[in-house]
């Protein structure tokens, strides 16, 4: 079945780098983009970046651009997020995401999160 399953969050002080990872198994990771969110507390998941199935193209949102950068290792079908210049609004629970062609249709698939949280 399909599973993906994030690490490599933690606790991280203002200014300070964090490297997601997000391990993919169950279907053909190479065939599909890939996307991150983040939900804060009280607040709605948001979309936070995109790659293409290739890695050829990437989409972020603009509270991330310049500081966050998505990449992929189709050869171990893992999901990657690094994140520098971590500021305290970034503090979330951070998910990746994966929508699979099924027989009987596309299915979103989601990972269990992890948490990040920015703080002196």
């Amino acid at each position: 079945q399909v599973q993906l399953v994030e690490s490599g969050g933690g606790l991280v002080q203002p200014g300070g780098s964090l490297r997601l990872s997000c391990a993919a198994s169950g279907f053909t990771f190479s065939r599909y983009d890939m996307n991150w969110y983040r939900q804060a507390p009280g607040k709605e998941r948001e979309l936070v970046a995109t790659i293409t199935k290739t890695g050829g193209a990437t989409n972020y949102a603009d509270s991330v651009k310049g500081r966050f950068t998505i990449s992929r290792d189709n050869t171990k079908n893992t999901l990657y997020l690094q994140m520098n210049s971590l500021k305290p609004e970034d503090t979330a629970v951070y998910y990746c995401k994966a929508d699979v062609l099924m027989t009987y249709g596309i299915r979103r698939y989601w990972g269990q999160g992890t948490q990040v949280t920015v703080s002196s």
